[in-house]
Parts: C-alpha cells; sequence; structure tokens
C-alpha cells in the first residue's frame, strides 16, 4: 500500500514541477517584441479567420469583417497573410507574419 502511495505522490509532484511549454507557441524569431522593446506604432494584425462563409482578421484585439470600418479606414481584403486597409485615399497592407522571418531548415516550403 505505501508504494502505490509513494508513486502517486510521485507522479501529483512530477505534474506540478515540469517546465511543460505550449506546443502552439510560435518559435521565438516569430513572436513580437518583447516587454520593455519599443512596438511599432500603428495597427497590428495579430490573426486571421477564413472560413468558407466569412472572412475575419483580429487587429489590435479587435475583430473586423471585409468592408467593415477601422478607425477612420474601411478593410477592404482579408487574406491568409495579410489584411488590406484603405486610410485616407491609401491602401495600407498589414501582414501577419514579418518580412525579416526565416523559415526553419527542413520546412516543407523549402526549395519552392
Amino acid at each position: 500500500m505505501s508504494r502505490i502511495a509513494i508513486l502517486a505522490f510521485g507522479i501529483v509532484a512530477s505534474a506540478y514541477c515540469a517546465p511543460f511549454t505550449d506546443p502552439f507557441r510560435p518559435p521565438r524569431e516569430m513572436e513580437g517584441p518583447v516587454a520593455g522593446a519599443s512596438a511599432p506604432a500603428g495597427p497590428r494584425l495579430e490573426s486571421v479567420l477564413i472560413a468558407p462563409d466569412r472572412r475575419i482578421a483580429v487587429i489590435n484585439g479587435q475583430q473586423y469583417s471585409e468592408g467593415a470600418t477601422f478607425g477612420e479606414g474601411r478593410v477592404l481584403r482579408i487574406s491568409e497573410t495579410e489584411v488590406v486597409i484603405r486610410r485616407q485615399g491609401r491602401d495600407e497592407a498589414l501582414k501577419l507574419y514579418p518580412q525579416d522571418v526565416k523559415r526553419a531548415s527542413g520546412s516543407p516550403d523549402e526549395g519552392r
């Protein structure tokens, strides 16, 4: 009986001590600036949802669909990797991923 109790205690204790990481967290190269670093001014595209019946973009924590008003502009287009906003007669593309992120070697898109 004491062996079972010790085994159960060991399993529970190891679960609380293990440094689990989030498997869905992007690599550090793709994360935004760390706290204290100067963040870029202006809107930031955080997420995109594309379904057969709708397209939604999360910009600065708020959801927008195509044609929605964004500040003094309007969301023109939502694609898999960017959102185009027209403000003051100019089109501005918000990218989901920064331009300077390099793909990991051995990625499926390598060599295309």
